[in-house]
């Protein structure tokens, strides 16, 4: 039996267990260590994010990207040196090493909620009886592809969380569809990688943010456009130092904010790569999909209403990640029956609880209760202080908390 069992072990996941763990507050946590970025984000790929955006969070604040690159090396800045996902990776591993010693690399495969908590089966085939439990699952399960698409046999149609080499796809024609940072990331290294590649998208711009400025701002700029965990502007830093605001919003105007702010868009160091040697076929969408031949046949239409067909040896689907409970294949049909929604994602309470007492969601899944903060990495810090308040507030403060001094040499 464990007091609190965490799902998850992303930058939200191992975050909660370092804040939960340097209070005293027994828990457990299940997960593979940086799943997502490690095994399902392409090799090559930097991080949009800004590195002082980039932190995972632990309760005295020091082992930050920035500490564990002098550690090691590495090149880093605040703002202006993209993050590579190596070092992103990297870093999630060595905070896991020192901060979260206890995660257990298993895998939950069934959640049932029983008498005074919930009962997790893990792939080991142990049982483990949790009181209250916390799902850090991250973007994993909730892949999107659009329904065109759907109808295409797997081995001419994947998503982008699908791709971690792009050396397979060397002189085959790949079609990459969406506008967005994957879109653009994977489009950018499959022309690297040798493929024959074009990108598809129903925007007619491709949006890409500006490259950050090493020259002083004024103060006119510094108040009009400030800096936050989210980019600048004065939206982001509201949504960024505010998200406990952002949930007394009401639930329509929520939503708008969560679809349209920050919306598809490259990140600034990725432009050069792909404008100029990616053809783009913008403004288009995707009518259908069919397989002649041992080839996908596209049918496009233009903003104009014209049509076009291309053919390609491929599809990447990099058209982003939808949150739908009935994704998640390790929870029961009773939790499921049982949970509130708010557009797919469970309603959630302040403390992050779901309708099901006792289950909470974050990262991903809280991101239309809480606000685009939790889209990102850096939503992981007033998430994991916010939970431990709630636990401890709760009353499982039991046991001595631990502390990890910063000095502790991290495994190489």
């Amino acid at each position: 039996m464990t007091e609190i069992a965490i799902v998850g072990a992303g930058p939200y996941g191992l975050s909660i267990a370092a804040h939960l763990r340097g209070s005293g507050i027994p828990f457990r946590i299940f997960g593979r260590p940086m799943d997502s970025w490690a095994s399902h984000m392409p090799e090559g790929m930097h991080l949009k994010s800004d590195g002082f955006a980039s932190n995972l969070s632990d309760p005295d604040g020091v082992f930050t990207l920035k500490h564990f690159c002098a550690e090691r090396g590495i090149t880093y800045s605040d703002s202006g040196i993209p993050v590579s996902l190596e070092t992103f990776s990297a870093y999630g591993l060595a905070f896991r090493e020192r901060m979260v010693p206890e995660l257990e690399d298993k895998l939950v495969v069934n959640l049932e909620q029983v008498k005074d908590g919930f009962l997790l089966r893990l792939d080991t085939n142990e049982a483990v009886f949790a009181r209250r439990v916390v799902l850090a699952v991250g973007i994993t399960h909730f892949e999107y592809v659009p329904p065109n698409l759907q109808q295409l046999p797997p081995e001419f149609l994947s998503h982008s969380f699908c791709h971690r080499e792009l050396e397979r796809f060397r002189g085959r024609d790949v079609v990459v569809v969406g506008g967005g940072s994957s879109a653009t990331d994977l489009a950018g290294l499959l022309y690297d990688a040798g493929a024959r590649v074009q990108l598809v998208a129903r925007q007619e711009t491709l949006k890409f943010h500006n490259q950050p400025s090493n020259k002083p701002r004024s103060a006119w700029k510094r108040i009009r456009h400030p800096q936050s965990g989210l980019g600048p502007g004065l939206r982001s830093r509201l949504y960024a130092d505010a998200p406990n605001l952002f949930h007394h919003l009401p639930e329509g105007l929520r939503l708008k904010i969560v679809r349209k702010h920050l919306g598809p868009s490259g990140a600034w160091f990725v432009k050069e790569k792909v404008v100029g040697n990616v053809p783009l076929l913008l403004g288009q969408a995707m009518e259908n999909a069919a397989v002649k031949n041992g080839r996908v046949e596209l049918r496009l239409r233009g903003a104009d209403g014209a049509q076009r067909e291309i053919t390609t040896d491929h599809v990447i689907a990099a058209t982003g990640y939808r949150v739908r409970m009935s994704l998640l294949p390790f929870l029961t049909d009773e939790i499921r029956s049982s949970l509130t929604t708010l557009d797919g994602a469970p309603k959630l309470s302040s403390t992050f609880e779901s309708s099901v007492p006792g289950l909470y969601f974050v990262g991903l899944s809280a991101a239309n209760s809480f606000g685009p903060l939790m889209r990102f990495a850096f939503g992981a810090a007033f998430t994991a202080h916010s939970l431990t308040h709630t636990m401890a507030k709760l009353g499982y403060k039991n046991r001595a908390a631990v502390s990890v001094p910063c000095s502790v040499p991290v495994t190489k």
